[in-house]
């Protein structure tokens, strides 16, 4: 079963790249010393050596593998090769092509590819490039949001589209607990990759005020006010915040460009002002108009009730799930 583990780690559960830097050392290593995959999130600028620093300090926290998340709409050469240098576990790409050199290249390093998609042609693609596994994301998803299907739809057309491969498909989008795990495995996922659930976690870099959101809203909107400018063409789920309801309906020939500064954050070791519709999320060093500032989540966030280690939701997901399909799904 799923559960049991997915590309050599002990259980098929992935914690996904929280950007910009929300999935850090600390919370990285709290996933992979619980036997589930953890991925760091490089920057979305070249900084090798930051890059480096973050993969060492991980590290030393656990000595378990681990991987790290790779935006190629960005700058990442420099970075990429940092990566490959340092040899992680699993190298996780989005939004981008995935092209057989670059998979040819991680390989001869010795590390996994496993790009996230939201299309079955982006699937097909990967396949064809030789990847070690796909990431399917529905639109349910948090955060930037890569195609316009629901996990529902999509993820048994591109497990159809494996077929008899030994390309592991996992799913992301919407799933925060066990009875998502179920499902995703019955619709033929091998695993699971949860953003929002491990954003509301002790371990996580994100804000406090942005964790507490994450416990007093439900309710998620797939929009486009936030990053036009930085990311155009990337839409994005976040909470209805009372400033997000606002401004639900910003003009299109508005962003973040001539707007105010509403805050600052130190984000891989920069210091980097906000600007009001920017899309950078508070992280723990944020000061200024916590409550303006984008806060990405998932369909799924209604359903989490509490933050707690990150351990514990690896280790609750799983037990729970094995205990569902034992007393649901398994004939006497």
């Amino acid at each position: 079963m799923g559960w049991k583990g997915v590309l050599g780690f002990e259980y098929g559960v992935v914690q996904a790249p929280l950007g910009p830097d929300i999935s850090g050392p600390e919370l990285v290593a709290a996933v992979a010393n619980s036997g589930a995959l953890g991925l760091l999130r490089a920057p979305d600028w070249e900084c090798p050596d930051y890059v480096r620093e973050m993969i060492t300090k991980t590290r030393t926290l656990t000595n378990k593998p681990f991987g790290i998340g790779l935006v190629l709409a960005f700058p990442h050469e420099e970075n990429l090769q940092a990566i490959l240098e340092e040899k992680v576990a699993v190298l996780q790409l989005y939004w981008g092509e995935v092209s057989e050199e670059l998979v040819r290249r991680a390989h001869a390093a010795g590390v996994k590819v496993v790009p996230q998609v939201g299309s079955v042609e982006a699937a097909k693609g990967a396949i064809d490039a030789g990847v070690d596994g796909i990431i399917v994301q529905g639109r349910e998803a948090g955060g930037h949001v890569i195609g316009q299907e629901g996990l529902i739809a999509l993820l048994p057309r591109v497990v159809d589209l494996v077929g008899e491969r030994d390309i592991p498909v996992i799913a992301a989008g919407g799933i925060v607990d066990a009875r998502g795990y179920v499902a995703a495995l019955a619709l033929g996922a091998r695993g699971v990759a949860l953003g929002t659930r491990f954003l509301a976690t002790e371990e996580s870099y994100a804000h406090p005020t942005y964790k507490r959101k994450l416990i007093e809203y439900s309710e998620t909107e797939h929009t486009n006010i936030f990053g036009r400018a930085r990311w155009p063409g990337a839409p994005q789920r976040v909470l209805q915040t009372p400033f997000f309801r606002d401004w639900r309906s910003l003009p299109d020939n508005i962003n973040e460009t001539d707007q105010p500064v509403i805050g600052r954050s130190i984000i891989h070791g920069l210091e980097k002002e906000i600007k009001r519709f920017a899309g950078t999320v508070p992280n723990k060093t944020t000061t200024g108009d916590i409550e303006s500032m984008a806060m990405y989540a998932g369909q799924g966030v209604g359903l989490i009730k509490e933050i707690c280690p990150a351990g514990e939701v690896v280790k609750q997901i799983v037990t729970e799930a094995q205990l569902l399909i034992r007393q649901r799904f398994t004939e006497a």
